[in-house]
């Protein structure tokens, strides 16, 4: 009779099965004017091909009036990362940094220390993505109070080698890999099922779609297309 009772008592936890995960969005905020990124460069860089991961590199503008202009910064991946100094509390942007789902930050400028921070950036989806006939749909679901941001990332999955003539990588190739080429908001979501037109994506690049709560908050849902 004990035996039927921890059968019993069991069957719950085997029916409800894994708490559903989605791939961890891992941002990198990086210059090819700063010395201390290509260490960070080549670690997200090693876990871009994980199914688990979406890898992504932001160039950021501020360190190119130090000698070097980055050949892939732009204003609004600043603005990313300045969104997410006041989420998580830093004083400043600085690079490299990563960032975990929205959720965490450090520098991780090596394997173990990657590894580390996609596991602390794991989270459920709050909603489920899905795209067709040029459009994206996310499905209803549990939204912020304040609602969410929709945003189209695209990027280049190669892996570019980069010759930075001048500033504190002057004189070295850099390799740049999954480097965001545009950052677009598509609207909004507050829980209701909603749909986003998408333009076609220039040749080469690769697109995601994020879902995040508002002024930098975690991401709550996020796919390939």
């Amino acid at each position: 009779m004990r035996q039927i009772l921890v059968v019993l008592a069991a069957l719950p936890l085997l029916a409800a099965g894994p708490a559903p995960t989605q791939p961890v969005v891992l941002e990198l905020f990086t210059s090819q004017g700063c010395s201390s990124c290509p260490p960070a460069d080549v670690a997200v860089a090693g876990v871009a091909d994980r199914p688990d991961v979406i890898a992504l590199s932001y160039n950021v503008t501020y360190w190119n009036h130090l000698g070097w202009k980055d050949t892939f910064a732009r204003p609004e991946f600043t603005a990313r990362q300045v969104a997410y100094v006041r989420a998580l509390g830093h004083a400043a942007p600085f690079t490299p940094e990563v960032v975990a789902g929205g959720r965490v930050d450090a520098v991780a400028n090596t394997a173990a220390r990657v590894d580390a921070l996609i596991a602390r950036g794991r989270a459920r989806p709050a909603t489920q993505i899905s795209a067709a006939d040029g459009k994206v749909s996310v499905a209803a679901g549990v939204a912020p109070r304040r609602g969410a941001d929709v945003w189209l990332v695209r990027y280049d999955p190669r892996t570019i080698q980069v010759p930075v003539k001048a500033g504190e990588n002057g004189g070295k190739t850099l390799p740049q890999r999954n480097v965001v080429r545009s950052l677009k908001r598509l609207g909004e979501w507050r829980g209701a099922a909603t749909s986003f037109a998408t333009p076609a994506a220039e040749a080469g690049l690769r697109s995601v779609v994020l879902v995040q709560s508002k002024g930098g908050g975690p991401i709550l849902a996020a796919a390939r297309l």
